[in-house]
């Protein structure tokens, strides 16, 4: 193989099928301008040399080692690994990593249609065909304008948020319910079965956090957002600039005199723009929020599971307080029974008394007494044990 690695035409409907066969810590797939997607089987030294990165930043992309959500701003490409997404995005190109797997392949066919600017379909299209959908395309001519690697970045940031939303969905189906029905009837199998939801659950916050807090973070520098203007950093380095232009104009005061104010307007905007980023933070913004918003659905279900929690801890509680008054409801019967057995002792042993002589209504009011007593303790208890509900009346 090539240092700079052999590429061959990719086929996305191929790609599923010769997934076994293709995907290699090396498979790499490479989109332009026009969409147009190519299979690159590269090593890293190729990838470094053609996107000029540093193997540090590399690295943040193998598939073998784990590494956070990141999106870095280098000087000519963005480095973007969010879960399962791992992609190189330049001003003109677009690297993805691992295309055969089952959950990059939608990521690779929505590049394909959504990288090619609405100019560039219908001059494909060609000249003498009319486009239909006049609405749709000034619609779409205002994303036309963004940058490439903004539409890049846009697909990867929809593809995660829309994968961490669809896990949660289907995380939310299957909790509510065993939640509902543990509170209804505490078994083994319904503990055990919300254990494995509540360690799925904790899993799924822990990396939608993760890629919330890049977003933040790059909504908070500007500079990093800066960063990410790659276009604009490849025109800011062409020989031509804005403040050359506006020299030359000074020093000729009879051209300068046939510019108009538009034209010297749009020139300060253009420098201005430089340190714009309002169009990223927007964009940064909306899937922001999306996210926000997943993050806030595995918050409520946590905070149910917690207050399912705490309503089996008081159910068993108070089970455990009913058994608690039963064993001292049983231990009091045993006490009036004990009675018997006292009377039962003494006048079984073959000791001679001087009062069991000629006193024979001894007994009779030993027994009548001893029972009396029985007889009231065990009302006593009976009473506290309708009072507590420990009985049915």
């Amino acid at each position: 193989m090539a240092r700079d690695g052999s590429v061959v035409p990719a086929d996305p409907q191929a790609m599923v099928v010769a997934k076994k066969k293709t995907q290699t810590s090396r498979s790499w797939i490479l989109f332009d301008a026009m969409g147009q997607g190519s299979m690159l089987d590269a090593d890293k030294y190729a990838i470094m040399h053609r996107v000029q990165i540093n193997a540090r930043d590399l690295r943040i992309l193998d598939p073998l080692l784990s590494y956070p959500s990141t999106i870095l701003g280098r000087e000519k490409a963005i480095v973007l690994n969010l879960e399962h997404i791992k992609a190189i995005i330049t001003a003109e190109e677009v690297l993805l990593r691992d295309p055969t797997d089952e959950h990059v392949v939608p990521v690779v066919e929505e590049l394909q249609r959504r990288l090619p600017k609405l100019s560039d379909i219908h001059q494909q299209q060609g000249d003498g065909k009319e486009y239909l959908g006049g609405q749709q395309d000034a619609e779409a001519a205002e994303e036309d304008e963004s940058p490439f690697e903004f539409r890049a970045l846009e697909v990867a940031l929809e593809a995660i948020c829309s994968f961490l939303a669809a896990r949660t969905t289907e995380l939310e189906m299957a909790a509510y319910p065993a939640l509902d029905e543990l509170t209804s009837k505490i078994s083994s199998r319904n503990l055990d079965r919300v254990r494995k939801l509540k360690s799925a659950m904790t899993r799924l916050t822990a990396r939608v956090q993760k890629v919330r807090d890049e977003l933040e973070q790059l909504l908070d520098d500007d500079d990093d957002m800066a960063d990410l203007y790659l276009s604009r950093k490849a025109g800011s380095a062409s020989p031509v600039s804005g403040s050359g232009a506006a020299n030359w104009f000074a020093g000729s005061p009879t051209i300068g005199s046939k510019i108009s104010r538009a034209s010297r307007a749009s020139i300060a905007t253009v420098r201005l723009d430089e340190n714009d980023v309002e169009e990223l933070e927007m964009l940064l913004e909306a899937y922001f929020m999306q996210i926000d918003g997943t993050l806030n659905k595995l918050t409520t279900l946590r905070e149910y599971i917690d207050d399912t929690e705490d309503y089996i801890n008081i159910q068993l509680d108070n089970h455990r307080n009913q058994l608690i008054q039963l064993e001292l409801f049983l231990s009091s019967g045993t006490v009036c029974l004990s009675v018997y057995s006292l009377v039962t002792a003494i006048f079984g042993m073959n000791i001679p008394y001087t009062w069991n002589d000629d006193h024979g209504y001894m007994f009779k009011w030993v027994v009548i007494v001893s029972g009396a007593f029985s007889a009231i303790m065990f009302i006593m208890i009976t009473f506290y044990a309708r009072k507590k509900g420990l009985v049915g009346s």
